[in-house]
Formats: C-alpha cells, structure tokens, sequence
C-alpha cells in the first residue's frame, strides 16, 4: 500500500497506521507514563471516575466521548486498566518527535476533513482484534458550553463492527490548561453501560445516523449528571410568533 501524503509534505500518515496495526502501542512507554499520569490526575486534578464497573475487562470495546482538551484521551484511558487506541489530527503527525511519541500511546491520524476512510478502517481492525478505541464524535474539540453535534462515524463503527459502544463525558478538562500552564482543575469523567447494536454488512447514512444520536442521547445523558452546560431550549411556535409580532410593532 502506497504512503498516503500530504500535497507539500512528507508525513507518513498510512505508515503510523500500520505501526499500530501491527505492533500496538510501545508497552514500555504506555505503561510508564500511564504509572505516573493516573496517581497525578488523581491528586492535582482531583479526578473522580465513575462507572468504570460497567466496562469490560477484555473484548473489542468503543468509547464514545465528548471533547473539550488535549488531555481527554488520557483522562478517558484511565478509565480501563488496558492499552486504548484513539484517532489524532493529521496535523499532530507533522512532527517526526512528537509523531513517534503518540504513535507509541496509541494515537493514529486522521484526516478530518477528507472523510477519511483509511482511519475508519484502522479502528475497524483494531476492534477487530480485540482491542479498545476512543472515538469523539464531535470531530474536533469543543470548549466552552454545551455539547456539539455529532458525527454519523461512530454509528457506522458500531454497526460495521458489532463492538459495545460506552457513552463517556468528561468535564473540568478545558479549564486545565492555559498557556503552557497546567492548572489545578477538578475534573470528573463519567461512564455508561455499553450500548449494543446488530452488525451489518452495508451500513446506510441513514442508519448511522440514527445509532449515532442513540449513541449522543447517551453521552448527553452523562454530560447531565455531571452538570455539564445545557443546549438552549429550542424556541416553541407561540414563543418565535410573539418575538416576530414585537419586533415588527
């Protein structure tokens, strides 16, 4: 398979895919820095995790978050006591360092604005095997307010896969950071029973979608009992009228 590059560059992006298919994470760097992350949100952040019961131990498993820092893939990994895989940005891949480094903590890039079917096809494999994938529907980070939109491609990764789907919602993480300064910040990440649906061969748009907001409905659900900002209610008939009929008088 020929290296997938970007039009005036040199990343490799098909090669860190490949790297995580077949070799994983780096045992030694994942599980030394996971030692000394966990007891350190614990204390400086005080991090509350809760449901983690509901997880299971071994088997493919998804887990679909919202997204509000750089920080959450960590902060959600400590939620099972196993490697967990998650898409990044292809831009974070640019440098060869730093590449490496995330590459080693199960990152894998993602294009996300070409709809790219090659990372869609590297969590596929990788649930296929047995192993954990962090997914934010969302796409992108969403820091202040309510939660956003989601993506259909978590839909279609349940439905293609057949993988237990868990609903997450971390709060507290967007207010950790400014600047280079890590803050002392609460955060608190909450976990659901794991959602199942039936494998299917040709998965619809139609189809994805409606597992996707079943799937949203879900992270919303824990995004609540952590006290997370609410959407605005949406205005009724009778409300939207009366606004028109005083703004025209």
């Amino acid at each position: 398979m020929a290296a997938e590059q970007p039009p005036g560059g040199g990343t490799d992006l098909d090669g860190f895919r490949e790297r995580s298919l077949r070799r994983g994470v780096n045992p030694v760097i994942y599980w030394t820095l996971r030692a000394m992350l966990v007891p350190f949100f614990l204390v400086y952040f005080r991090m509350q995790r809760i449901g983690r019961e509901h997880l299971p131990r071994t088997g493919p498993l998804l887990l679909a978050a919202n997204h509000r820092s750089f920080l959450d893939p960590f902060v959600i990994g400590t939620l099972v006591r196993r490697p967990v895989y998650y898409m990044a940005k292809r831009e974070l891949f640019e440098k060869r360092w730093q590449a490496w480094v995330l590459n080693a903590l199960g990152a894998f890039p993602v294009d996300r604005g070409a709809g790219d079917g090659a990372a869609m096809d590297t969590a596929r494999a990788i649930l296929a095997r047995g192993d954990c994938v962090v997914l934010f529907p969302e796409g992108t980070r969403v820091r202040p307010g309510p939660l956003g939109d989601p993506r259909r491609g978590v839909g279609r990764l349940a439905l293609e896969t057949g993988a237990p789907v868990a609903p997450v919602a971390v709060i507290g993480t967007e207010d950790v950071r400014r600047g280079w300064r890590i803050r002392p910040r609460k955060v608190r990440v909450r976990v659901g029973r794991p959602l199942l649906f039936p494998t299917v061969e040709h998965c619809s748009p139609s189809l994805a979608s409606g597992v996707t907001e079943r799937i949203w409905a879900c992270v919303r659900l824990q995004w609540d009992w952590l006290g997370g900002a609410k959407a605005p209610a949406p205005q009724t008939l009778r409300e939207a009228s009366a606004g028109e009929i005083s703004r025209a008088a």
